[in-house]
């Protein structure tokens, strides 16, 4: 099987978390498992693209923001790119996505850091356009 996560996403709950990123961030889920012993390998697809994913991996409390802290030695970040960035920004914020950064521009693109209901960092990022 060829690998098809970029990383794992740490989630409290596995309905909820599928509910999330495939209703709310409009992800495609991939893969959806059962392990056992109320274990699930669970994989969703960013923005519907080919070879990316995210493993979701069940974890509670404290545990969750342990892993979470681990991967990268304090800061999970992922990115989300869109081609409408005044659109997607309105819409997650209207789905009740916190936003940590307002949106600013940079020369790669508009680009803001939100939290996901899960304590993850992603970046909502608008690539810039060649002129």
């Amino acid at each position: 099987m060829r690998s098809l996560f970029l990383a794992t996403l740490v989630v409290s709950d596995y309905d909820a978390a599928i509910a999330y990123y495939c209703d709310v961030l409009d992800f495609t889920l991939v893969v959806d498992q059962p392990l056992g012993d109320g274990k699930r390998w669970v994989v969703v697809r960013p923005d519907k693209t080919e070879g990316a994913g995210l493993l979701l991996a069940q974890a509670d409390g404290a545990d969750q923001q342990a892993a979470i802290g681990a991967q990268t030695g304090g800061r999970v970040s992922f990115f989300l790119s869109t081609d409408d960035f005044a659109r997607d920004h309105a819409l997650y914020l209207s789905c009740g996505v916190t936003f940590l950064e307002e949106p600013r521009h940079e020369p790669y693109g508009t680009v803001a850091v939100f939290r996901d209901a899960f304590g993850n960092l992603w970046d909502l990022i608008e690539h810039a356009k060649s002129s």
